[in-house]
């Protein structure tokens, strides 16, 4: 006599259908135990006592399932993903796959087949990374930044960097923008995109980058803050620096993911250069969001509006630091002598400290008492 597989869920409806039978369990009480109605209970006595336990077997078992791809689809799927998606993760792959190709595959059946084809490994091979502190409860609260240096366009052009802002509570992508290398002016331009698109955050979390972090707290320029730090305290937004690395993981771990997924996208739109590599990045940070932001704790947006006019913002995202004016109406700034124009205003500031506006065009403004700016006569 042959066994009869049956699954928990079967064995169960035989063991209630059975003290129904002998009236130690009514129709009703057999159809809320097994989750189903007093009619579809009725039907299954019936076959039970006409056919026995055997014909409630699901009648599937033991076929194939009706979903199964052949063996040419899997073929071709993993062909096309050596060929063109050799790196690719099975979540992106399958991406490609449908968008491209026109071959749908669920990730997990691709991510079955291209560990089969030994071109993926499971995650029990790959280093995993624990994220170590609770998210903040509100978007808006704290935005974690920070400057990813990469190939980002691969062997077709030099390295740069790609400045990311993420919203802590949320994992929005809040703001990318490529550019040759950190500095004041490229955060500068990165965070008056972000205010104009967003508002003002409670606070911005980064690492101890210089831009960030002044390392002797007796600096002179900026009273012992940075550029950056000063911009962001006259927004009225807080500065966080964090210890390591692992502290601000929600930036990190985006950055791995951008180094993965934004390379490729890149690669297959044949983007070679950081203007086009701007332009392209709103349609890709709305997708990305779209896939992968997170719903925060509590549904309030703390950004406050920036109520600013633009010539005061521009003020506001300089470098500005204070010189001594001399006998002969100049200053060193810079590497390089200023000499002011002699006139009846800057007569009287011989001796007097002056502010210095360094904008990112390269123009420079001497003002004092934040006055219209003094004419400057050469500079050298």
């Amino acid at each position: 006599m042959g066994l009869i597989l049956m699954s928990e869920r079967e064995l169960q409806r035989i063991e209630v259908l059975s003290k129904v039978l002998e009236r130690r369990m009514t129709v009703v009480s057999a159809a809320r135990v097994l989750d189903l109605t007093t009619r579809q209970v009725q039907r299954l006595l019936k076959t039970f006592q006409a056919e026995g336990a055997a014909a409630l077997r699901h009648k599937a078992r033991g076929r194939p399932s009706n979903h199964r791809f052949n063996g040419g689809v899997s073929g071709l799927a993993v062909q096309l993903v050596r060929d063109h998606y050799l790196d690719f993760g099975p979540t992106l792959a399958a991406e490609k796959l449908a968008a491209n190709h026109g071959l749908a595959v669920s990730r997990e059946t691709l991510r079955k087949w291209m560990a089969e084809a030994g071109i993926w490994l499971s995650r029990k091979h790959r280093r995993t990374f624990h994220q170590p502190r609770l998210r903040r409860e509100s978007y808006g609260e704290l935005v974690q930044i920070d400057g990813s240096d990469h190939r980002w366009f691969e062997d077709r052009t030099d390295p740069c960097t790609l400045l990311v802002f993420i919203d802590d509570a949320t994992s929005t992508l809040l703001q990318l923008r490529f550019v040759k290398s950190e500095s004041t002016f490229s955060y500068f331009e990165a965070l008056e995109l972000y205010l104009k698109a967003h508002g003002c955050p409670v606070a911005f979390y980064s690492d101890k980058h210089t831009v960030f972090r002044v390392a002797k707290a007796e600096a002179r320029a900026g009273r012992g803050m940075t550029q950056f730090g000063r911009a962001l305290a006259e927004l009225n937004i807080e500065i966080l620096c964090a210890n390591s690395s692992q502290a601000k993981g929600r930036v990190e771990r985006v950055n791995r993911t951008l180094q993965d997924r934004l390379v490729k996208e890149l690669r297959l739109a044949g983007i070679s250069d950081i203007e086009a590599a701007n332009a392209f990045l709103p349609a890709f940070v709305a997708n990305f969001n779209q896939r992968f932001a997170k719903v925060p704790a509590r549904p309030d947006n703390l950004h406050r509006a920036l109520n600013m006019p633009p010539d005061r913002l521009r003020d506001v995202l300089c470098k500005r630091e204070q010189r001594r004016v001399g006998q002969q109406l100049s200053f060193s700034y810079e590497r390089r002598q200023i000499m002011l124009e002699k006139n009846a205003i800057s007569i009287g500031l011989v001796g007097q400290y002056v502010d210095i506006y360094e904008f990112a065009d390269g123009r420079v403004d001497v003002r004092w008492k934040a006055c219209s700016p003094v004419s400057i006569k050469s500079s050298a």
